[in-house]
């Protein structure tokens, strides 16, 4: 497991290491093998359909379990006692829900679904039984809530020293990177949240994003249909982000879900 080592003045740094934005997800660990996943499925056997905008748990509600995103999305916020909300994360298929809950009796936060999603529920004392059978799953699981801090920490970090073309530039690339971890096209980007959810996380008025994405498009480097984003110049918007290894456009013909 990495630690954070980065200093919060190294901007240069923050811009170069964009996959580090990692839009406060975790995910089931990649060397899991399909037998083992398997082994999981078999365990678990609370699997919850939500609808859009249902809740899965509550800010203070008990901390009984994990949940692994199976389709849909979802978003994840906390509230402050003045009635306002903070959105913390965006959670595609295979991301994991309720890691800050883990080693406390409540959650620090709220998860809502975005669109009509299916998560699987692992409430902690079956989590135990699945890490006795998969032994590799409890190194992983360390890692998993180590991630969880260290991309908090770094998000906090990105919102705190760029700028908003960066800011935007540097979510759509992380989220076209999650895109080809799906073996979905990192080209055409369906955003679930909404405008004003993505402002929120981003730290910027829900008028500067439309501006920005306004900017983006007149340059050429993508078009906006709605919650549709054709990227256009990958190559730009790694530029954007200080990065030289823009995406590849690979022909995907199965969504994970």
């Amino acid at each position: 497991m990495d630690s954070y080592t980065t200093p919060i003045d190294d901007v240069d740094h923050l811009r170069r290491s964009y996959k580090l934005f990692a839009l406060n997800h975790v995910r089931l660990p990649a060397d899991i093998g399909s037998t083992d996943l398997d082994r999981v499925d078999s365990l678990i056997h609370d699997k919850r359909l939500l609808e859009r905008g249902k809740t899965l748990f509550r800010q203070g509600d008990a901390s009984d379990s994990l949940y692994v995103v199976r389709s849909g999305s979802l978003k994840t916020i906390v509230g402050d006692p003045a009635g306002g909300t903070q959105v913390l994360g965006f959670h595609l298929p295979g991301d994991i829900v309720g890691v800050g809950g883990l080693g406390r009796d409540h959650y620090l936060g709220s998860a809502e679904a975005l669109e009509r999603s299916y998560v699987w529920s692992i409430p902690h004392p079956q989590l135990l039984q699945i890490l006795s059978q998969i032994p590799d799953l409890n190194r992983q699981l360390l890692e998993i809530a180590g991630k969880w801090v260290n991309t908090n920490l770094e998000h906090l970090v990105i919102m705190g020293k760029l700028h908003a073309r960066e800011r935007l530039a540097m979510f759509l690339r992380s989220f076209a990177s999650r895109y080809e971890r799906l073996s979905r096209d990192p080209t055409n980007l369906l955003l679930p949240m909404s405008r004003r959810d993505l402002a929120n996380y981003l730290g910027l008025a829900m008028e500067t994003v439309s501006r920005q994405f306004g900017c983006m498009e007149t340059e050429g480097i993508l078009v906006v249909d709605c919650k549709k984003v054709h990227i256009l110049r990958p190559d730009l918007l790694a530029d954007m982000c200080g990065d030289d290894q823009p995406m590849t456009h690979n022909s995907h013909s199965n969504a994970a879900s």
